[in-house]
């Protein structure tokens, strides 16, 4: 319980130090509002064009008597919006982490100044930093994909598929959200995804405890935009507790490191 208290912590950590640092706060918004205006833009098309789409996917349907046709083609447009507005809440943060990784590998490299200790760097250009980023993004959202098949399936089963499910579904969620945040820090410290799926295996409720919170406030429309800088800020504290780093940099000076308060002067 000590971990997933933790977890919570980190996440309120995170979203004081942005309070604390604006200019950094509105730095990181630029690029979920790019990613949300893109999505918003798919969405309206899709919800403008789906019935045209369905329409001309199933031309077996057009001899069909009334209202047959329609109601099918009804069912299959719904399913198809209703799809790819889950598609877009699953793939939102990665994409708005793949856009922004500049930005916000950037915010993470001056949360760990402020804190004090070494800021490690990944070394890479930018373009190989994005493709492994893209790859491993594209892993994570895989493993979400099957967990969401399999948790659909399950949901079918009386009671448990009503109570114990959605339950597990989020808490699911909130680790996969955990680990592509925590990814901006860990990829700069050189950390493959097997690696770091086993570091968040190794605290759980760490990850739960950061993670599905977020998740919860991320099914409220457009708080992703303005939640996520704070997010990858408290990702970054996490990590260095993850690695040890917190403790290291208290014994080695003695105490804790510089706090949020000294780091508008530290960052100018």
């Amino acid at each position: 319980m000590r971990d997933l208290m933790a977890g919570l912590t980190y996440l309120g950590k995170g979203q004081r130090w942005v309070a604390r640092n604006r200019r950094q706060w509105g730095f990181g918004l630029l690029p979920g509002l790019i990613t949300l205006a893109g999505y918003a833009a798919a969405v309206v098309c899709l919800a403008l064009y789906a019935g045209d789409a369905v329409g001309w996917a199933t031309p077996f349907a057009d001899g069909w008597s009334s209202p047959w046709a329609g109601l099918f083609r009804g069912a299959l447009t719904v399913l198809l919006f209703g799809g790819g507005l889950l598609l877009a809440l699953i793939s939102f943060t990665a994409v708005t982490l793949l856009v922004g990784q500049p930005f916000y590998e950037e915010l993470s490299e001056r949360v760990d100044r402020s804190e004090g200790g070494d800021v490690p760097e990944s070394g890479l250009p930018l373009w190989r930093e994005l493709w492994i980023a893209a790859r491993e993004s594209l892993a994570v959202l895989v493993r979400v994909a099957v967990w969401g098949v399999l948790l659909f399936a399950l949901g079918f089963v009386p009671v448990v598929g009503q109570t114990v499910i959605p339950a597990l579904g989020f808490c699911v969620s909130g680790f996969f959200l955990a680990e592509e945040l925590t990814a901006v820090a860990l990829q700069r410290r050189g950390v493959p995804l097997r690696e770091r799926l086993r570091l968040l295996r190794s605290r759980k409720l760490l990850a739960l405890g950061f993670g599905v919170p977020l998740t919860l406030l991320f099914l409220v429309p457009f708080v992703a935009v303005f939640v996520m800088p704070g997010a990858v800020a408290g990702a970054t504290l996490l990590v260095r507790d993850l690695m040890g780093e917190e403790a290291a940099a208290e014994d080695a000076s003695g105490g804790p490191g510089p706090r949020p308060e000294d780091e508008g002067a530290a960052l100018g």
